[in-house]
């Protein structure tokens, strides 16, 4: 007698979702912020060899700085892709105060830092750099994201020295509804003609093109400390159509023509020459000796960060233990005294009509509630646990189908011999 197959045995070892939240996590601490959201590493306390980059982000100040969506839209896209060169999110989930982001540690420090340090980059640098980037955007095109915001201080080095692409903040998702963007989005001195078009309501809309544009930016100026065109965040959406349109840049003297070739694709106008896609890459002179097969693994930058010091600015710890009025490290505290009101709150609100229910703090109040019913926590182990049993499950599944397939297959052998026995017979 052979082991029987079961249909239901996995489906009752399926794994339970497992419930993350701040208390799983100690602070250690604070390496960054960004427009509306504070960074600091963190350590899980279940299992203290995890270590991790966390992003908060106060609801209030989303709120009130109409960017609500933007957040919701980053960790929708980040739950859904996961790549060698991007900074991978791992966790989320929320309180009352702050939506959470648990991603990859990269201790490296942003292109932004290394450039304010003076670190003068090779041109291998660059061209690793270039290699590994342009695999996320074939990998992004693939999921039909354009990033619209790459630029130094998005682009993070692992200890290795790896860059790593993150703020996926006003990405976008293209689809057959929308299969272009049409407004303007991004870092002004980064952004490629086309989004300044759009800016101006011209023009039918960009693509992933615009990502290897800023791309070309980036690596000049990671190169030469300065940007290729005189745009900055004062610049007119036309004035700076304009400077593009020209098209000229200064390049160094002692530069490889092969090195100046990569850089006058990158800021080709038309986006039908623009070099934006791996294929034209890897046809170009400057790196025809690199195997395409080997760049998510064997590729090695010069330039290898410290590993004595962390790589970002002190004074963001400082501001955090100093200035910050709400402080990370305080945060018990305050969840603990919300709570007490919170009811009570709630039981007033929605006792009173809503043209009663219109103070300033009333509306705000009445948006974060709307926010911790939008908001979706994620757990990638979790939802490695799941895909696997589910694999499992149909990989069971299947055999029992064949099982049962076969087993069909003998009973109608054993009826068609009994047949042809009972007919043997009658002839005798």
């Amino acid at each position: 007698m052979g082991s029987k197959l079961s249909r239901e045995s996995t489906t009752n070892d399926a794994p339970v979702p497992e419930h993350i939240d701040f208390e799983d996590f100690d602070i250690l601490r604070s390496i960054g912020k960004g427009s509306f959201g504070k960074v600091c590493i963190v350590k899980r306390k279940k299992t203290a060899s995890e270590v991790y980059a966390m992003k908060y982000m106060s609801k209030s100040v989303c709120w009130k700085q109409n960017m609500i969506d933007h957040v919701l839209r980053e960790l929708e896209i980040l739950s859904k892709v996961e790549h060698p060169f991007l900074v991978n999110l791992w966790f989320t989930f929320q309180d009352d105060e702050d939506i959470f982001m648990v991603s990859d540690l990269l201790l490296g420090g942003d292109l932004r830092y290394h450039i304010q340090k003076g670190v003068q980059f090779t041109i291998d640098d660059v061209r690793i750099y270039v290699c590994e980037l342009a695999s996320v955007l074939e990998y992004l095109e693939s999921k039909n994201i354009v990033h619209r915001d790459i630029k130094p201080d998005n682009i993070l080095l692992d200890e290795k020295g790896h860059p790593h692409l993150t703020d996926f903040n006003i990405a976008t998702v293209l689809t057959d509804q929308h299969p272009t963007s049409n407004h303007f989005a991004g870092t002004k001195p980064y952004a490629a003609p086309e989004v300044f078009k759009a800016g101006l309501r011209e023009g039918e809309g960009y693509k992933y093109e615009v990502d290897w544009w800023s791309l070309g930016v980036t690596m000049y100026e990671v190169l030469r400390h300065k940007r290729p065109f005189e745009i900055d965040g004062d610049t007119s959406y036309t004035d700076a159509y304009n400077i593009l349109k020209e098209g000229t840049i200064s390049v160094q003297t002692d530069w490889p023509d092969s090195l100046k070739t990569m850089f006058f694709k990158f800021f080709k106008f038309n986006t039908s020459q623009r070099l934006c896609n791996v294929d034209k890459l890897y046809k170009l002179e400057l790196f025809s000796s690199i195997n395409q097969d080997e760049v998510l693994t064997n590729l090695q930058p010069k330039f290898i960060p410290s590993q004595t010091h962390l790589n970002y600015d002190p004074t963001y710890e400082l501001e955090e233990l100093i200035i910050e009025s709400n402080p990370l490290h305080k945060k018990k505290q305050r969840i603990l005294k919300r709570k007490k009101t919170k009811e009570r709150k709630l039981q007033r609100m929605n006792s009173e009509t809503a043209s009663e229910s219109n103070t300033a703090e009333d509306l705000e109040d009445q948006a974060l509630i709307r926010i911790s019913e939008q908001f979706q926590p994620f757990n990638r182990k979790w939802q490695a646990l799941k895909s696997t049993s589910q694999s499992t499950e149909q990989d069971e599944s299947s055999k029992l189908s064949s099982s049962e397939s076969e087993s069909d297959c003998i009973n109608e052998v054993t009826i068609s011999e009994s047949k042809d026995s009972v007919q043997g017979n009658d002839e005798t």
